[in-house]
């Protein structure tokens, strides 16, 4: 029987409604939280090496950050540059009230790096560390003995591992480690008279670090300058391309910051200079 514009009308909403029904069937529920989960998950590949941002333990972005040894020099300088970075800072050292900042995002926090307590007490609810521990040029630096880098590191290392703060960006210099190997034989005789007990520590301090569970990077600048931030240096990863020059404390600061945030370094002992 021929079929009337109703007719037709209706069977075609039936049919598009079919086609709609089967459709659906195909597609599986999801919950909220598994949307959210794949989309990050989706997002997260997305980014191309290296550009993964770091996140803190709860899962959320990295957001507030433990710098030890903040009173001066790279340490200041990295309080400086994350909160310029918008990083919550929380600045630890024995004269931390004297940092003459004003930053509603600056916590001073007074202690001592070789005190577990305190240590311990200065990571709650931070999501990584700068650890940028220094001596002044003097007698005790040239004559030593030198223990801080490492005794430091014995306390900061495994509080850091118990409080479940796993990012660690720690400074030791061109010359630690086996970047040693680099340094010429005429310059290695002024290195070794001026500098040989304060890195003979670092490199216990490096080794410490190495053995640990962190998310470390190690991060060896050359000679340290009071320039300002340039943001045109050099990071040099392979050890045939290691070589000693001049950086600024605030290009160096500069690199801290932004490794916080980047999984590029992690594992990695990358030497500074411009």
């Amino acid at each position: 029987r021929p079929m009337t514009a109703s007719s037709r009308r209706m069977s075609t909403s039936n049919r598009v409604s079919s086609r709609r029904t089967r459709t659906v069937a195909l597609i599986p529920r999801i919950s909220s939280d598994a949307t959210v989960s794949a989309t990050m998950s989706l997002m997260v590949n997305r980014m191309g090496p290296g550009e993964r941002s770091a996140q803190c333990a709860n899962g959320g972005h990295l957001r507030k950050v433990l710098i030890i040894g903040a009173s001066s020099g790279i340490g200041l300088e990295s309080v400086k540059a994350a909160l310029a970075s918008g990083f919550v800072v929380r600045a630890f050292a024995r004269s931390a009230a004297n940092i003459a900042i004003s930053n509603a995002n600056l916590e001073r926090y007074a202690g001592d790096a070789l005190n577990p307590r305190d240590i311990t007490a200065a990571l709650s609810g931070v999501d990584a560390v700068i650890l940028a521990l220094g001596i002044p040029m003097g007698r005790a630096l040239i004559l030593g003995p030198v223990r801080l880098f490492s005794e430091a590191t014995q306390v900061i290392v495994p509080a850091m591992a118990a409080a479940g703060v796993r990012r660690l960006i720690c400074v030791t210099g061109f010359g630690a480690g086996d970047s040693r190997a680099r340094i010429g034989w005429l310059q290695g005789l002024g290195f070794r008279l001026v500098f040989g007990r304060a890195y003979a520590d670092k490199d216990i301090q490096e080794t410490l670090i190495r053995q640990s569970r962190l998310d470390w990077v190690i991060v060896r600048p050359g000679v340290l300058t009071n320039g300002r931030k340039t943001g045109r240096y050099q990071v040099l990863e392979a050890p045939t391309s290691w070589r000693n020059g001049l950086i600024a404390r605030a290009d160096v600061a500069d690199f801290l910051v932004k490794a916080l945030t980047s999984d590029a370094y992690v594992g990695k002992t990358p030497v500074l200079i411009n």
